[in-house]
């Protein structure tokens, strides 16, 4: 389809409206965020004068839905100054200016209505062509449309977004009968390709797939919960990571979206899908009902399946307890199969463990996962043709491990059947398919390519791949290994491209990794045009090895440890003159060492959601891998060769940087913070990060990539570095950090302004290196510091000493 989206209306202005339109701000589109008139004044404004007449009233909602952006947390924006891409009004006055975008969101209250009667009124002014879809989260996508003409029709569709859609990856789309194929495709393009979404595509029944599945298992965990008597905590303690879930599990989950959005969207389940055999289960708990009516709605209204309040001891967490409707102390629960799944080594082993232990968390892991697997198997064809898309529905809309069938193939089909029959329980017509078919699983690898088995055709079929994903593990089962050892791998990614993997406990930097650096220089200097530095792990690094340099300290081998901060430093030396293009593909966490690393690739390739920073300081440290240098260096490099300025507002920010261990919340704020330059680019998709690694590795082989000249670096001297320590000496009088880290900051004050050297001099890189590597071993060698990283390693969290 011929078609860009340049600029988007955003119909709505609660939550959900905002939040959408502060995504479509961070990916660089403009929108118009319209909302309905007030139809009464605040206090206020009558004290203002103003009227019903004023702009700023009737632009009220909308205006305070742009405002109500700047204080979420976790952030809607990827940084405050995207806010300015949203354009504001109202349904009345500025309903005409739809003829100016490409794509129309609806993102109204649910009521079917209001959603006709407004798109009546979005049909006379919006241009033939322009895509127009509702973000219901169920109700029937061809009722919404009634009385629209044809080409309305064509160009109509559900696009569901999950909250908050900057960082929930699934994206429903459900076109209707008459959706233009072409606008479906262009739609799910710009939605993976530009919004960075997982597209799964769903049919128009009640409440599409995730939430549909998603309301099911809540529903019937609530009904066991109460038949068998176990406690809030007692669920929320099995439902969690034990069972490949987030750590919220499943209230704390509920607390998060609201049991007012929960209510609304099991209501909306019981009332469309008459034909469910499972429909009782969408009826609402007594319990839950008597909740919302007393305003308890979760996280929202300050209680709800839990509550927090301050004590004596300080913040405390109670638990409701359902049949008095009275909150206690939140309770640790502890159980056999509990620990069992947490040793595991893997996701399958993990779930065997839990699920079919005989204490009572295997007894209701067991209960409530059989039954939502049967009915997830019940629902193909009715609301997805296939397996994969209802996986993905429920692992991208929920921040699960696995779906529904990918979890069945991890307990064990074979096993976990024989139980259910055992049970007498009824097997859907998919998994008959199967086991008549003689097959063991729903789904299969070969040769490094992933296969689903197909209900309608009773054969495996392969799931459909993409160019723009690469996965380093189906590379290794084709044989692309290169060369790997305990901490790395390299791997050949096509197209004469190499990409280096960290594979070690949190991606620390250690020796093995350090070698694999020189070892995958070695290899691309003579085979590849260039390399990804990039990973599939939860986080690209957290930095150094603290455990290992813990061992070096307790033996007080301060050669040993001046050695090794030499070998990594040597390593980002080399990266960063080497002569073939390396891009670093940084995504989550990136921190300490794992961002001296991106900060020694030529280029920058990073995940909208990734947190840099160098944090050493946090454990009595300072970067010790070129961290210092390099945070300097971008921090002036905009000064013109042969121009006097002065120096200290970009010493200034590097100190900052470092001493105050900033850490980005995306990486825009990581560009405004100086780690990435403007040449870096950002991936919001976090699926295609590697393949846009590697196509930017490739246009810089095309404009001929010569690796950067050395440069003599300009310090501040002792001049600078007088003014540095004063402005430490004022942070720590005004509690912002303590003695001890102004001990620090005065060692970094040195590090960045040259050393014993006077203002305006000139350094080379290796003696900063040096003067680097001197303070790290310094501070290796001091008490605070040893009971920073022993804190560190033992709570993960800093102390401040």
């Amino acid at each position: 389809m011929d078609k860009k989206i340049k600029k988007v209306a955003v119909l709505g202005s609660g939550v959900m409206g905002a939040t959408i339109a502060a995504h479509l701000a961070n990916v660089g589109i403009p929108s118009l965020m319209l909302d309905i008139v007030p139809s009464k004044l605040t206090p206020e404004e009558e004290k203002k004068g103003l009227t019903l007449k004023d702009a700023a009233v009737r632009n009220r909602l909308a205006v305070n839905g742009k405002q109500n952006l700047l204080r979420m947390r976790p952030a809607a924006l990827a940084v405050p100054e995207f806010a300015s891409l949203i354009d504001v009004g109202n349904f009345e006055d500025h309903l005409s200016r739809l003829a100016e975008v490409d794509w129309i969101i609806e993102v109204v209250v649910e009521n079917l209505k209001i959603k006709q009667d407004l798109f009546k009124k979005v049909a006379a002014v919006r241009r033939p062509g322009t895509i127009v879809s509702s973000n219901t989260s169920g109700i029937p996508i061809k009722d919404i449309c009634t009385g629209m003409d044809l080409e309305f029709k064509q160009h109509f569709l559900g696009t569901h977004f999950f909250n908050p859609p900057r960082y929930m990856k699934l994206l429903e789309i459900v076109p209707i009968a008459q959706t233009l194929p072409e606008v479906v495709e262009f739609i799910a393009y710009f939605g993976e390709r530009i919004l960075g979404k997982g597209i799964v595509y769903a049919k128009d029944s009640p409440n599409f797939i995730a939430n549909r599945i998603g309301i099911f298992g809540m529903l019937y965990l609530m009904k066991i919960m109460a038949e068998d008597g176990y406690s809030i905590e007692e669920v929320d303690a099995i439902t969690g990571p034990p069972m490949g879930r987030p750590k919220s599990a499943a209230f704390g989950t509920t607390d998060l979206v609201g049991l007012d959005t929960f209510a609304h969207v099991a209501k909306n389940l019981y009332e469309n899908a008459t034909k469910d055999e499972m429909r009782e289960i969408f009826k609402i708990p007594d319990f839950v009902q008597k909740m919302i009516e007393k305003n308890w709605l979760g996280n929202k209204t300050g209680q709800g399946f839990y509550k927090r309040i301050k004590s004596e001891a300080g913040k405390e967490k109670l638990a409701l307890d359902y049949n008095t409707l009275e909150y206690h102390p939140a309770q640790k629960v502890k159980y056999p199969s509990l620990d069992a799944a947490k040793a595991a080594s893997n996701a399958a082993a993990k779930a065997k463990a839990l699920i079919y232990a005989d204490d009572r968390a295997g007894q209701l892991a067991w209960k409530i996962t059989s039954e939502s697997l049967l009915y997830a198997a019940r629902r193909i064809p009715e609301i997805a043709d296939d397996i994969y898309n209802i996986d993905h529905a429920v692992k991208w809309g929920f921040n699960y491990e696995a779906g529904p069938f990918e979890f069945w193939d991890a307990l064990g089909v074979e096993e976990s059947v024989a139980r259910m029959k055992k049970e007498g329980k009824d097997l859907p017509p998919l998994v008959k398919s199967l086991l008549a078919k003689k097959k063991k699983s729903f789904y299969q690898k070969k040769e490094g390519q992933l296969y689903f088995f197909d209900l309608k055709t009773g054969q495996y079929k392969k799931v459909p791949e993409k160019p723009e994903i690469i996965l380093l593990p189906s590379l290794k089962e084709r044989q692309k290994l290169i060369k790997s050892n305990a901490g790395a791998s390299l791997i050949d990614i096509g197209d004469g491209v190499a990409c280096l993997e960290f594979h070690t406990y949190m991606n620390a930097i250690g020796q093995e990794i350090i070698e694999m650096i020189h070892e995958s220089l070695k290899i691309v200097e003579k085979d590849f045009v260039g390399m990804v530095i990039g990973n599939h792990a939860e986080r690209f690094s957290v930095g150094a090895n603290l455990l290992m340099l813990v061992g070096e300290i307790v033996k007080s081998n301060w050669a040993g440890i001046e050695a090794a901060i030499k070998a990594i430093q040597d390593a980002m030396m080399a990266m960063k003159y080497f002569e073939k293009p390396i891009v670093a593909a940084p995504h989550n966490m990136a921190l300490g060492g794992g961002c001296e690393v991106c900060l020694s690739s030529h280029r920058i390739v990073a995940a909208l959601e990734t947190y840099m920073g160098q944090v050493e300081i946090a454990v009595g440290l300072l970067p010790g891998a070129a961290g210092n240098k390099e945070v300097y260096i971008r921090c002036i490099e905009g000064i013109p060769d042969g121009v006097n300025v002065d120096l200290l507002p970009f010493l200034r920010k590097a100190f900052e940087n470092i001493a105050m261990a900033k850490v980005s919340t995306s990486a825009e704020e990581a560009r405004k913070l100086g780690f990435l330059r403007p040449t870096d680019k950002v991936t919001v998709n976090g699926d295609h990060l590697l393949y846009d690694a590697k196509q930017t590795v490739l246009a810089m082989v095309q404009e001929e990539f010569k690796p950067p000249r050395p440069k003599l670096i300009p310090v501040a001297g002792d001049g600078g570095r007088a003014a540095i320590k004063y402005m430490a000496n004022t942070m720590r009088q005004g509690g912002f950090i303590t003695e001890y880290e102004e001990f620090i900051a005065g060692k970094l004050a040195y590090i960045l302004t040259g050393g014993d050297v006077l203002t305006g001099a000139m350094i080379t890189e290796q003696q900063m290196l040096d003067l680097e590597r001197e303070a790290l071993v310094s501070l290796c060698g001091e008490k605070k510091t040893q009971e920073r990283i022993t804190h560190m390693l033992k709570t993960n969290k800093p102390l401040r000493n």
